[in-house]
């Protein structure tokens, strides 16, 4: 497996496998790997003839009050896990080689920026956004893979290849839970005992929803509520939003209907989670 911290470097190799004609899948990450990553990988390798992984805290879609000082980076164990699942090359650059001194320019897919964790996080989706695209930019893969759980993060990044007509193709893979139903993310890690079954009432919330709306319940404020309703069984949980919304523009929406997007974001303890569904109709 070859690991990479050049621009100049990745852009090289990357460029010979497609010279090869081979089909690169590209899976953008910020490390501190988990199950969830690796579906990615999984799902990357049995649909192209290679793989490529980043790994890099962006600093430009943490706010001055947030985790990126803390947030783990565990490179020597990622990249063995990596290499197990047949991953070719690994771009596991620094700050400063992904953003030199006087860079200046990000890239802002405006609207849907603003809405859920944008709204949340000012100027997250811009970090991301920037990120993303030069990471399309330097690997130029032919897909890259994302997860449902990120579901915002999504509606951006497709917007962004719509909108600057990047030759890639995304593919979103479903959320992977652990066996209690809590959503895969590096800062579960942040939990302590208490704070991780405490954790569980954002996937117990989404469940409830999901039951009333089998149940043919359509009215999204009705299904706020409920989910409201479940967040109360955890008194120290914090909600940040619950939003009923269009998956693709990130509005909100007043009835829910095949596809619907249902978000959501809390606070347990000191760490800040999402978590979400699509709904079926």
């Amino acid at each position: 497996m070859l690991i990479f911290q050049s621009i100049q470097e990745t852009q090289s190799a990357c460029a010979q496998l497609r010279g090869e004609g081979r089909v690169l899948g590209f899976v953008p990450t910020m490390g501190a790997l988990h199950e969830g990553h690796l579906s990615l990988v999984r799902a990357a390798r049995a649909e192209c003839d290679v793989v490529a992984v980043s790994i890099f805290v962006n600093p430009t879609q943490f706010g001055p009050n947030e985790d990126y000082a803390k947030y783990p980076r565990t490179l020597e164990q990622d990249c063995g896990l990596l290499e197990r699942e047949g991953v070719h090359l690994v771009f596991a650059p620094t700050a400063d080689e992904m953003y030199p001194e006087g860079a200046s320019t990000f890239v802002l897919v405006e609207g849907v920026s603003e809405r859920l964790d944008g709204a949340s996080r000012p100027g997250h989706f811009r970090g991301v956004a920037t990120v993303v695209s030069k990471l399309f930019h330097i690997v130029c893969p032919h897909k890259a893979y994302f997860g449902q759980k990120d579901a915002a993060q999504v509606a951006v990044l497709r917007k962004m290849v719509r909108d600057l007509n990047f030759p890639v193709q995304l593919v979103v893979c479903p959320t992977v839970r652990e066996a209690d139903g809590l959503a895969m993310s590096s800062r579960n890690r942040y939990l302590s005992p208490e704070e991780r079954r405490q954790a569980l009432v954002l996937s117990r919330s989404l469940k409830r929803v999901e039951e009333m709306v089998e149940q043919g319940e359509r009215a999204a404020h009705r299904l706020i509520a409920a989910a409201r309703e479940v967040f109360a069984e955890e008194p120290s949980v914090r909600v940040d939003y619950i939003s009923v919304v269009d998956p693709d523009t990130l509005r909100e929406v007043s009835e829910v209907s095949t596809g619907t997007l249902v978000a959501l974001a809390a606070f347990v303890g000191g760490t800040r989670l999402i978590d979400n569904t699509i709904l079926r109709t």
